[in-house]
């Protein structure tokens, strides 16, 4: 408990997890906002006729540009620390390497939970509001398209922990993951023969198909089965840095 105490002060006591955190709902609920103007603008003119949302088109700003900024705010709370040299002070104060940065992973994982849910809940409701459409939750998979939402800023948050402990540098850590399911996982999808398998094993893909976003891709197994894949390269890439970081200097 001391050293997720510790870890909190460091957090709160910096500016970027605040910014990022504000930047991320304002952003997000105002997409939600936006599409629902752009559709109920559709549906006057005709051009559109829908009676009934899904969960996911609502989550359409939390889940493209919410989660990005949980992934920055994540990967600057390990990174800054590399950076000025704190993380020294911190190893020597505690030589239990691993305990520090799963404190770290534990208390991002938390906040990221929470973030998630307020932007989830809050683009819901927005995005009902401006286009006066509805979205039943009892209806296909609409709870588990909403409510999954904070299930994916969680694992991003322990991902971007994981990264920015391997990768050590700010710059490059963010450049990764955020390149890794704009750019790798959708320009590799359309080489021939390969394409198919990153499409198919892509994490990133695997979660998005468990938010209710699975595209042309024909996975192997069901939404909850993809999201058991991308828990699993989550635990793969933590694990990692649990590992590489009592193996080299600080």
């Amino acid at each position: 408990m001391s050293v997720l105490n510790a870890e909190r002060i460091k957090l709160t006591s910096t500016k970027s997890p605040i910014w990022c955190s504000l930047i991320a709902v304002v952003v997000s609920v105002g997409l939600a906002a936006v599409f629902g103007i752009f559709l109920k603008s559709m549906i006057s003119s005709g051009d559109l006729l829908i009676s009934e949302l899904t969960a996911s088109d609502t989550q359409l700003g939390a889940v493209n540009f919410g989660a990005m900024l949980v992934m920055i705010m994540a990967v600057l709370a390990v990174t800054t620390e590399y950076r000025f040299g704190v993380i020294r002070t911190t190893f020597l104060a505690l030589p239990n390497r691993a305990q520090v940065i799963a404190s770290k992973a534990l208390l991002l994982a938390t906040i990221a939970a929470v973030l998630g849910l307020v932007i989830a809940l809050l683009s819901y409701y927005v995005a009902q509001a401006t286009s006066g459409v509805t979205v039943d939750l009892g209806a296909r998979d609409n709870a588990r398209e909403l409510f999954g939402v904070p299930i994916y800023f969680t694992l991003l948050a322990v991902l971007a922990v994981g990264v920015g402990t391997l990768v050590r540098q700010s710059a490059g850590a963010i450049s990764l993951l955020l390149l890794w399911p704009l750019v790798i996982e959708s320009l590799l999808t359309l080489i021939p023969r390969v394409g198919k398998y990153v499409g198919e094993f892509g994490p990133f893909n695997n979660m998005s198909y468990f938010l209710g976003n699975e595209g042309p891709i024909d996975f192997h197994w069901g939404p909850w089965g993809a999201l058991l894949y991308f828990t699993g390269f989550v635990a793969i890439v933590f694990g990692a840095s649990l590992f590489v970081v009592n193996k080299r200097d600080a």
